[in-house]
């Protein structure tokens, strides 16, 4: 394996060799972290996330500014366009919907008003069709304990229940969150049944009316907040051919105190439901005498919003990419208030940065063997609708794509002794990663809260449903001089107080040097892979990707 640094060659070489077939360059060894800036760091995430960008949402005016400010530092970096049309920009179509103030949802018992929604402190709803008006009336409420159908781990939760007309109620996470059991699904560690995204799928597929997910903190993973303000306001969505027919009518969440309050009206004890609901053979469970009643009234419209490409081509291999992914959308703006603006600057100016500044780090350090594509992606708060549109009309053959590595919400938690890997155990790019760390006496831990399926709950997730080996690392909680119990409290503070909130912010006294680290590991683990021609990375025997990864590689080698 060569290693290759420009240290030597002038700007204009460099830009001749970006501008046409790479040249290798004395090889040498690199010295990673002399490429990755602290300072360029900083400045990306403080411009990403400021009050100009109004919060980064797809499809407003900040969300146009941040991804042409990603294109210009892309362009600067010395990245070639591999957008649409010789373009930094491949176009993805999104429909936005606004459920306007006249909409309501109604749990009625009996006739009579129990529930009015409020679309804040007691439930949140929504319709993932585009229809101007829709209506659900006089719909049973029926439990459905997880909303789960999982054949691989005998369980069906709507097994011999035709719920035309009805609309479910259904738990957040999986059963074996609930009872421990390492052998209930994945025990403490989410599955994607356990995701909101799974559920509101899996109950329009059973044909329900409507769906309604009970939120709870320990299970979510996060907080009533989290849920009235990212389920109120524009909602976007991939534009669905059929438009949105195959969801339920209505999508919500319900407050826990308001769930027990329907299911004491109902004559039911919801703490004993849920217990029942996390042993196999669960039946469903009416709810006597409780039906919804809803209008959703909506402005539908469709906006463009782009995700961002650059790259740099390979000396040897050029057809063969090393993927960097990280979303560069927010949660946009509010309205009136006196800090209304969800700048985002963690989640995920750093990310988003930190691929601009690897991006450039190897075009300084010289094209490896192979080539990289730093793909910015729109929509992930939405439901990770970027990196979806992206797996489906991906920029570079995804057989052709070697591995990816995925940066979303660096905390600035300074630097630490181990590196967290998000879904561990996943894929053989762990073992690389094992390589890189092992000689700054470093360390990988295994995602620390796994219950939360952070696996499932990033872009990530997209390329690996397709097959392609990914890795999904952040940085650690061992602190090198103020210990784990600092860099724990750290995280857990900010999941606290600035997660999916406004006070998500830059601030200028942020210590920098762990996403520096964290920018750095990563850098070196892509830059190797890329390097070595004959290294192909796959999940590990087991993984519920192997099989397509397998079949996609049997395809291009024709074994």
């Amino acid at each position: 394996m060569q290693k290759r640094i420009l240290s030597l060659v002038s700007a204009a070489a460099l830009l001749a060799a970006c501008a046409s077939e790479p040249t290798p360059v004395e090889s040498t060894e690199i010295d990673y972290g002399a490429l990755i800036s602290a300072t360029d760091l900083g400045r990306r995430i403080e411009a990403l996330a400021s009050d100009d960008m109004m919060g980064r949402a797809p499809g407003s005016d900040g969300g146009r500014m941040a991804a042409q400010y990603i294109a210009d530092e892309m362009k600067a970096a010395g990245l070639e366009p591999m957008g649409d049309n010789g373009t930094y920009f491949q176009n993805v179509t999104l429909s936005s919907a606004t459920v306007t103030p006249d909409s309501s949802m109604t749990i009625t018992q009996d006739g009579k008003p129990l529930v009015d929604a409020d679309q804040s402190t007691n439930a949140v709803f929504w319709t993932k069709r585009t229809a101007p008006s829709v209506s659900v009336e006089d719909s049973d409420l029926v439990f459905v304990g997880y909303g789960t159908v999982a054949p691989e781990y005998g369980w069906n939760d709507y097994e011999g229940l035709d719920v035309a007309g009805k609309t479910v109620v259904m738990l957040v996470n999986d059963p074996g969150f609930a009872t421990k059991d390492e052998d209930l699904f994945n025990g403490d560690s989410m599955t994607y049944y356990g995701r909101w995204t799974y559920k509101f799928e899996e109950a329009g597929r059973q044909g329900a009316a409507g769906a309604i997910i009970i939120h709870d903190t320990a299970p979510a993973s996060y907080g009533w907040d989290v849920v009235s303000g990212s389920w109120t306001g524009p909602q976007n969505d991939l534009v669905r051919p059929d438009g949105g027919a195959s969801r339920t009518h209505l999508e919500g969440w319900v407050h826990l105190d308001t769930a027990k309050a329907m299911f004491d009206a109902a004559g039911l004890d919801l703490a004993e439901l849920s217990k029942a609901a996390s042993a196999k053979g669960f039946e469903p469970v009416a709810m006597p005498g409780l039906s919804l009643d809803a209008t959703i009234n909506q402005t539908v419209s469709t906006v463009e919003s782009p995700n961002v490409a650059g790259g740099i081509r390979g000396t040897t291999h050029p057809d063969e990419y090393v993927l960097y992914m990280a979303h560069w959308d927010h949660l946009g703006d509010s309205g009136p208030g006196e800090d209304h603006i969800y700048n985002g600057a963690v989640d995920n100016a750093t990310g988003t940065a930190a691929i601009i500044e690897i991006g450039e780090a190897f075009n300084e350090a010289g094209a490896p063997e192979r080539s990289a594509i730093f793909v910015a992606v729109t929509a992930e708060e939405s439901g990770l609708l970027g990196s979806a549109y992206y797996a489906e009309a991906p920029l570079v053959p995804l057989e052709k794509t070697v591995a990816g590595i995925n940066i979303d919400a660096i905390q600035p938690v300074g630097e630490t002794k181990d590196i967290l890997v998000i879904g561990y155990g996943s894929s053989e790019i762990e073992d690389r990663l094992d390589a890189v760390l092992g000689p700054r006496g470093m360390r990988i831990e295994p995602d620390k809260n796994p219950a939360a399926g952070y696996f499932y709950r990033s872009d990530h997730i997209s390329l690996a449903k397709k097959g392609v080996p990914m890795l999904y690392a952040d940085g650690g909680i061992d602190h090198v001089s103020k210990g784990e119990d600092y860099g724990r409290e750290f995280g857990e503070e900010y999941t606290r107080l600035r997660y999916h909130k406004p006070a998500d912010e830059y601030d200028n006294s942020w210590d920098l040097s762990g996403i520096k680290q964290v920018t750095e590991i990563l850098f070196e683990l892509g830059y190797e892979i890329a390097d070595d021609g004959d290294d192909w990375p796959n999940w590990y025997d087991g993984n519920d990707f192997r099989a397509l990864r397998d079949d996609m590689r049997a395809g291009e080698t024709g074994n």
